[in-house]
């Protein structure tokens, strides 16, 4: 099954590459590698402003994960002009807007994991960093950039 195939056995249209709320770009390539910048949580097309441990779950964390996940294979499908063109996804690294005792950014970080391994394969498991921060711009809930391998 082809990735596009996958995307729609999973019910997933892939979004417009949003626009730069500051001063950078939203995809960088340097040889074989892509730097997506960093996606935050958006629903409805708003920030998804929360707080892991104040006033969301773990379960809607991963959540917004996903969403984050989607976003950014909509700029990776930009980037590419062909997802078959990923080799491999190398690295994310996941930001989560959390209370100083809530300890499971992990496992909201796993809703975009999981995501790309659905939609990739053995090439989309990677490696990763998970952080609990204190704030993320405009509020949002969490935060991930990634890097990808074209062949």
């Amino acid at each position: 099954m082809s990735i596009y195939d996958k995307l729609s056995a999973l019910d997933i249209t892939l979004p417009p590459v949003a626009t730069p709320a500051a001063s950078y770009v939203p995809y960088v390539q340097s040889g074989n590698l892509l730097f997506l910048s960093g996606h935050i949580a958006r629903r409805d097309g708003k920030p998804w402003a929360a707080q892991l441990g104040r006033d969301m779950t773990t379960k809607e964390g991963q959540a917004a994960a996903r969403a984050v996940a989607i976003d950014l294979l909509g700029t990776l499908h930009a980037a590419t002009g062909d997802l078959h063109r990923v080799k491999r996804i190398v690295k994310l690294m996941s930001l989560v807007n959390s209370t100083a005792d809530y300890t499971e950014q992990h496992l909201v970080t796993n809703g975009a994991s999981e995501l790309l391994g659905e939609v990739f394969g053995d090439a989309g498991r990677h490696a990763r960093s998970a952080f609990g921060v204190a704030q993320i711009p405009l509020g949002a809930c969490v935060e991930i950039e990634l890097i990808a391998e074209l062949a």
